[in-house]
């Protein structure tokens, strides 16, 4: 007669532990979990880090001073020396599109523009071993010594909106496509405004200023 209330007793007391057990272990998951995602962000943090140190160690150090151009950048930041050092009619040329683009929903971004002849040489080198051969390199980069990227006289304009927007437009603002090639490179002719721009080159070793 007395086992029966014992058993039945028992049986409430082991049941309300076992909330108690689950909300334990869901919040050991969720620690372990919070604790995996910062892990992965800090080792991705470090992963990126990494990347950047060796990009700069194989450029040699070259930075903004040489002409390297952030993310983001657009022909009217004056404290990128990329854009600041271009010609000044170049530039004035390039602003006064990058006006007219905005009223079209278009931001012209610079990815190239001034380089110092050490960061020429060093893009020369790069093309080198990717294309195999420096004459093979030389239809996509020019040596310092004949570079208008080296000069001022020459913008790689991006991005493909923009390069569409100046292939329109460009002109009427003295600024010509020069390579069939590269359709981001963009050099001023004024001679443009009133006619037109002048025949393309097919790469730049059928431009007779790279024959210096």
């Amino acid at each position: 007669m007395n086992r029966l209330p014992q058993a039945a007793s028992t049986t409430p007391r082991r049941t309300s532990r076992l909330p108690v057990v689950g909300i334990i272990i869901v919040l050991a998951a969720v620690v372990a979990f919070l604790g995996y995602r910062v892990a992965e962000s800090s080792s991705s943090s470090a992963a990126a880090a990494a990347s950047s140190a060796l990009r700069d160690d194989q450029r040699g150090g070259l930075g903004e001073a040489d002409g390297v151009v952030p993310d983001g950048v657009t022909v009217f930041d004056d404290t990128t020396p990329a854009v600041a050092e271009l010609d000044p009619d170049l530039l004035t040329a390039l602003r006064r599109a990058a006006t007219a683009a905005a009223d079209d929903g278009i931001t012209i971004y610079v990815n190239s523009g001034w380089r110092s002849p050490e960061y020429q040489k060093q893009l020369f080198r790069e093309a080198v071993s990717e294309y195999g051969s420096e004459d093979e390199a030389a239809r996509w980069v020019a040596s310092p010594a004949t570079s208008p990227h080296v000069s001022g006289d020459a913008v790689d304009a991006g991005r493909s909106d923009a390069t569409r927007w100046l292939s329109e437009h460009g002109a009427g603002y003295g600024l010509c496509q020069i390579y069939e090639n590269e359709p981001w490179h963009y050099e001023l002719r004024t001679a443009a405004i009133a006619d037109h721009c002048p025949p393309m080159y097919a790469d730049a070793t059928q431009d007779p200023r790279m024959q210096r």
